[in-house]
């Protein structure tokens, strides 16, 4: 009986190290990602980065390559298209 016990206290155990080291590992990462975004100095930093991306972006003579201008035209007068039958 008492290695029974012993057995399920060892197993118990190392069950919870394992949920530690994998999936107790990730769900911290999350919980930190997801304090980050909530608190004001993250905001703060994600609107400047924002700022900042935007400002790239704005200096840019073209958005677009050429294959992702064909893509979007396309898509765009299909679109066209299904709302003019309607």
């Amino acid at each position: 009986m008492r290695e029974y016990i012993y057995k399920i206290i060892i197993f118990a155990i190392a069950m919870i190290v394992i949920f530690e080291f994998t999936i107790g590992k990730e769900i911290s990462q999350i919980n930190e990602k997801v304090n980050y975004f909530t608190s004001s100095d993250g905001r703060k930093e994600m609107i400047t980065s924002l700022k900042e991306e935007i400002k790239k972006a704005n200096k840019k003579e073209n958005y677009l390559d050429e294959e992702e201008r064909i893509l979007i035209r396309d898509f765009i007068i299909k679109i066209k298209k299904e709302l003019a039958l309607n």
